[in-house]
């Protein structure tokens, strides 16, 4: 793939702190659902969409189910619903990987915002059929605040791969 014009290149990604990120975003999702705010945007979600366009090869449909079973685990959700919404979540960012590749984040956060949406109406269908529960107003804002984070998680998942801009004879790149 050709890479855009006046794009900085970067490292690659560092398994550990892929991980990492996972680990302190499940625990994060954990510790605001145990607190009762459901109006907060899935962080897991953006972090797990954000590897799965960046690094498709390290992150894909395997680990969102994993991740998404653990998470009904831990709500004592109808087993499968977070696991279906983040599959469907994680196909649809591999669909959309090569384009969102060409734009900033910023731009990206535009077009990321229709997969949370659809993410969250497969979720909200799957427990409106399993047990004719509605969902709350609260969670309808959701997908938009993971969008509107979507630039900023991006910086920060981003910036350990970013090259010194002083580079010195100390450091090869």
């Amino acid at each position: 793939m050709i890479m855009p014009a006046g794009r900085p290149l970067l490292l690659p990604a560092n398994p550990q702190f892929i991980a990492l990120s996972f680990v302190l975003a499940i625990l994060l999702h954990m510790l605001l659902g145990l607190l009762g705010w459901y109006w907060v945007p899935d962080v897991l979600a953006i972090v797990m969409v954000f590897w799965t366009v960046h690094q498709p090869r390290r992150v894909g449909l395997v680990l969102a189910f994993l991740l998404g079973l653990a998470l009904d685990v831990h709500e004592s959700a109808l087993l499968g619903q977070n696991a279906l919404s983040y599959v469907v979540l994680s196909w649809l960012a591999t669909v959309a990987q090569r384009r969102m590749l060409w734009f900033p984040l910023r731009e990206q956060a535009l077009q990321i915002l229709p997969l949370f949406v659809v993410a969250a109406v497969v979720e909200w269908l799957t427990r409106l059929v399993a047990h004719g529960v509605w969902p709350a107003w609260s969670q309808l804002p959701a997908p938009l605040l993971q969008a509107a984070l979507w630039p900023l998680l991006g910086a920060l998942l981003l910036a350990p791969q970013r090259r010194a801009f002083d580079r010195d004879d100390i450091r090869p790149l």
